[in-house]
Formats: structure tokens, sequence, C-alpha cells
């Protein structure tokens, strides 16, 4: 690995130091394990597991179309990097993704799966960026139903979804493709923004990497921008903010402003100011904006972890910690080290490591705590255990490597140093 573009050499960041690459490398091997066999659910798809790392349920389990493409996406990266049984985890999710979830009727895929078929048939944006995810990840592996979902859910998102006026998707339609009016998210979008470069990654089609330009211009450029790099996470259909929104699904749709995405993006705007061919001078400086305003706002400078929602005067309203905004920092530090040094990037990124070290890797079953409360005791008022090993590797994985791509092409590019 080469030395970052200035600052502090490389040898001198913990990403560069023999014993924390080996430590990352056991703590995604450790997570590759608790998911492998535990959550494969034979009637098709995956559980979601308990702390213990046995299913949720066994009793007709709900699978929603993210776990199953997050799962295809986790264990392409498993296969890529050579480890045995992540090509049959691969295998299991793209068909029942191919054979479930996609609506042969309708076109599209849809939302929720049960034993008995469709749980929630709706078309969401947020589904659908993650079916792209998974198909260009299984391509760059090689499975033989990558090429016919790539093309199937790339028509899918230009003729349902992408609204070519403002440069992003639509939320939501019905089954058979009703609109729902009145809403607009960020959240689908980020998520898009990344499955875009993969898909551009796999293929090399320009078209991909145009609209994850355009989306993120929209809505970090201009909308972020406009909030002092604070992200808005609900819009009406013209792209303006609705500060007011609420919806009951907090999960997917929290209220207010949520640090982690802010710190998603901070990551995925650099990798984008790369692809582009760093011609994007507001990249970098937009991503170090939102990346300091997480660090300011939404850090408990008390407790550690960050907030998971705040409100518009920057006042924490969900104190809980999550896990997924601390895996969100470490790969976007990690970038911001990469590409602009600064002793500052690095003392976070130990930070970041040093909470999630002493507070989230659960030691006695496996896994990572998804949710903690504010007084950092595991819980589970969000989340209901563990369903999700898609945040956890990559923050495990994205330091080994050069900070140029989707793990999936810098796996490929470059030889796994450890």
């Amino acid at each position: 690995m080469s030395n970052v573009n200035q600052g502090k050499p490389l040898a001198d960041q913990w990403s560069g130091r023999p014993y924390h690459r080996k430590w990352l490398l056991d703590q995604a091997d450790g997570l590759f394990d608790f998911f492998q066999t535990a959550a494969i659910n034979p009637k098709g798809g995956f559980y979601d597991l308990a702390r213990d790392g046995t299913p949720l349920t066994t009793d007709n389990p709900v699978r929603g179309i993210h776990a199953s493409a997050r799962m295809v996406h986790c264990y392409a990266i498993g296969d890529l990097l050579g480890r045995p049984g992540a090509a049959d985890v691969v295998d299991h999710g793209m068909r029942y993704l191919w054979r479930k979830h996609r609506d042969e009727k309708n076109g599209g895929y849809v939302w929720q799966l049960n034993d008995d078929g469709v749980a929630d048939g709706s078309k969401q944006g947020y589904g659908h960026a993650f079916v792209l995810l998974a198909a260009s990840s299984a391509k760059t592996v090689g499975h033989p139903l990558a090429d016919r979902m790539l093309e199937d859910i790339t028509e899918v998102l230009e003729t349902k979804f992408w609204e070519e006026r403002h440069g992003a998707i639509a939320e939501e339609f019905s089954q058979d493709w009703q609109p729902v009016a009145g809403y607009r998210g960020q959240n689908s979008n980020m998520h898009l923004t990344e499955a875009l470069m993969a898909a551009f990654e796999a293929t090399g089609e320009q078209h991909y990497l145009d609209k994850a330009t355009r989306i993120a211009d929209l809505i970090i450029n201009r909308r972020a921008r406009e909030e002092a790099f604070r992200v808005a996470e609900h819009f009406d259909e013209e792209w303006v903010v609705d500060r007011n929104y609420y919806h009951p699904n907090e999960m997917f749709r929290p209220a207010g402003t949520t640090p982690g995405h802010w710190l998603e993006w901070a990551r995925l705007v650099l990798q984008l100011w790369v692809l582009t061919g760093k011609q994007h001078d507001w990249m970098p400086e937009a991503a170090s904006g939102l990346f300091y305003q997480s660090m300011l706002l939404g850090w408990d400078r008390k407790k550690g972890g960050f907030y998971y929602t705040l409100d518009w005067d920057n006042v924490p309203t969900k104190t809980f910690k999550l896990w997924w905004p601390l895996c969100e920092a470490a790969g976007a530090a990690h970038y911001l080290n990469q590409h602009q040094g600064r002793d500052l990037n690095e003392e976070n990124y130990r930070k970041i490591w040093n909470f999630i070290a002493n507070n989230t890797i659960d030691k006695q079953f496996g896994g990572w705590h998804e949710e903690m409360t504010e007084d950092l005791a595991p819980s589970n008022s969000l989340f209901p255990g563990k369903g999700d090993i898609y945040h956890a590797l990559q923050a495990c994985l994205i330091p080994l490597f050069p900070a140029e791509g989707s793990l999936t092409k810098v796996i490929q590019d470059y030889p796994l140093d450890v």
C-alpha cells in the first residue's frame, strides 16, 4: 500500500501496522463465522439472528430483500478473499432474490417474503438499490445469475425509479407500480450511490457512475451544503427538505437528522471522487465537512458512540447507540486518512476503533451488538437481534485496502497484506 498524499505516512497510521491489520482481519473472520451457517434458512433467504447467534424465529420468519442482498454482497467479498464456503452463501442468496423476490408478473422486486410467499409486495427504492449491489458483487465472482439480474435491475431502476429532472430515484411504489406519493428519501439514494459505483466497477458502464454523481450532487453538494453539511433525510417530491417528517418505522426513516448517514456519505463521496478522476473539487471538501460535523455534533463526548438522531437544533433526540454509525465512521476515517492525512483523522480513527473494541464487539456470543443504550448496555428497542453482517464486515475490511473503490474491486486489484 502506498503512502497517503499528505500528512502522516501510512506506516504511522494504524491501518498500516501489521498487528492492527491482523486484528481487523480476525474481526472480519469472526463475523463471517457468526453468520455463515447460522443465518441460512433452508427454505430460502436468511434468518435474522438473536444475540446468541441462533435464529430469532424459525416459525415462518419474514425475510427482507435488503438482508438477502447484503448477504450476497458480503459473501461475494468473502469469496474474493478466498474464504471456503462463501460461494455457497452467494448462490443461496442469489437464487432467493431471483426466484422469489423478483416479481415475474409486474416486474421489480418485492420488499418482504415469508414461507407462504409475498408478505409485503411494495417496490422500495432502498431494496432495489441493494439488489443492484448484490448483482454487481455476484458478477465479480462469476455467479451464473449475475448478468441477468444486473440487466433486469438496471432496467427497473431506469424505467420505474429514476427521475431524470431531479437526478435521483423515487422512493416507493405499490406491487403493481402505483406511485406512493408525497415523499422522497436520501437513504435509498445513498445506498443506490454505493451500488451504482459497484456496478460501474463490475461492468465498466459509464451510465452507472453518471447517475451516482448526479445523486451525490443533489443530496450532498446542494442540499447538505445548504444545511452546513448536515444531511437531511426526508424531502417532498420536489426535493425540498421536510423538517417535520415522521414515520413509525424509524429503522429506515428516522425523524430529524442521522449523523451515521453523514459519515456514510463522507466515505462514498471520496470514493466517487476517485472513480470520477478527482475532477470534482466539491467532493473532498464535502467529505471533510460531513465527517467533522458528525464528530462535533453526533459523538457522545461523555460516554462515547454516536447518537442515533438529532433534531434540527442539533440536540440529541434518540440517544441510544447503534453499531452501524461506528462502522461507517471507521470507513470514513480511513478514506480521509488516505486522501487527506492530518493527525485529527488518525486520532478519530483510533477513537472509533477503541470504542468498538471495548463496547460493540460481543465477546460472549460473537458478532457485534447492534444496539446499546445511551449508557452502553446492550439493548433491543429498535433492532431485535443481530440481523446484519454488512456494516461491520465492511468496517473491518475497508482499512485493509487502498481507499480507491468498492471492496469487490480493490480486493481484486491489491493482494491482501496482513
